[in-house]
């Protein structure tokens, strides 16, 4: 409640005759963001105040007041690069993919050989699916660092993204030679291995969890792998530990259910789509697929319940609306 007044008070404050945004520095009820406005007051070219008022807005998914203070805060001093980076996490994060580039591209004019803006503007082009010039911007970071692991590793995913499979294999492996323990970099290995149908696959994926074992995106990657290839069993398994590491994780959980409702495991599938709902309470698939199992079980009443639920969570969903179509048949 007290985010939402928060945000309330900030847009209304925000306005001035006209409609268009101010520089905020009322109060908000947010201590931080109070302290930082009224040293703002007393110090206002002060960009480093700036910058750390839009942190602050940011963590709070405030995007607009966020790019507001680092625009003022870079028209106080434009040479800082952090600023520019921290404006285009802002853009990236904000879904506005084209001024994020803009912004980088403002950070390579300031400093070219700077190996962290190539790194960082190869993955907005990435994003942008602009592949030759990611490729050039990666090629630049290789320049300024020929064992930089990040650059192998984005390379290989441009190369991936364009179907040049052998050269984004090579660019892979290139990271995790320079950097053993990429998980990232074997994960593309394993991918792009298994759709060649190559059963080395299965060894980059073990190497992924074998370099962190707690790491719920490698345990999850390797039971997509397990249930590709039809080994159901471990891909359950591998979800379930998934889900186990971390609770609120529920995709281990839900995709674990998804398999046992294929190997007619009724009840076990129905204690998996539970698991999720308790972990996700708005997880509208989950209370449909926990519906479908009870009806599948011949328990017509809470099938019912759990269809109706799924639906409050999600009007559009049509899976639970053909439920109780069928119910009602």
């Amino acid at each position: 409640m007290r985010y939402g007044l928060l945000l309330l008070m900030l847009t209304l404050l925000a306005c001035g005759p006209d409609g268009a945004a101010e520089e905020s520095t009322a109060t908000t009820g947010d201590p931080g963001i109070d302290r930082l406005s009224e040293a703002i007051r007393q110090d206002p070219n002060n960009a480093n105040l700036y910058g750390q008022r839009a942190s602050m807005y940011y963590d709070l998914d405030n995007f607009d007041y966020a790019i507001q203070d680092l625009e003022k805060a870079l028209s106080i001093d434009s040479t800082n690069i952090n600023l520019h980076y921290n404006l285009a996490d802002v853009y990236l994060d904000y879904y506005r993919s084209r001024l994020a580039l803009r912004t980088l591209e403002r950070a390579v004019a300031l400093d070219p050989d700077r190996l962290e803006t190539r790194l960082r503007i190869a993955e907005a082009q990435l994003i942008l699916k602009q592949y030759e010039d990611a490729t050039g911007s990666l090629n630049q970071a290789v320049r300024i660092d020929p064992r930089n692991p990040e650059a192998y590793y984005l390379l290989s995913q441009v190369f991936a993204e364009t179907g040049d499979t052998v050269r984004a294999i090579n660019s892979a492996e290139e990271a995790t030679q320079i950097d053993p323990d990429m998980i990232d970099a074997y994960l593309m290995l394993g991918e792009l291995q298994a759709a060649r149908g190559n059963p080395r696959a299965e060894s980059y994926y073990d190497a992924a969890v074998d370099i962190n074992p707690d790491d719920v995106v490698a345990i999850h990657a390797r039971a997509d792998y397990y249930r590709d290839q039809g080994d159901l069993d471990r891909a359950i398994a591998q979800y379930r530990r998934a889900s186990t590491i971390d609770r609120q994780y529920v995709a281990g959980n839900f995709n674990a259910g998804l398999l046992l409702m294929e190997q007619d495991s009724l009840q076990r599938a129905y204690n998996e789509f539970n698991i999720t709902i308790m972990n996700d309470p708005v997880h509208a698939r989950a209370f449909f697929y926990r519906g479908y199992a009870s009806e599948l079980m011949d328990d017509a009443d809470a099938a019912r319940r759990d269809y109706e639920t799924a639906l409050r969570i999600d009007p559009e969903l049509t899976l639970a609306r053909q439920g109780l179509e069928r119910l009602d048949g």
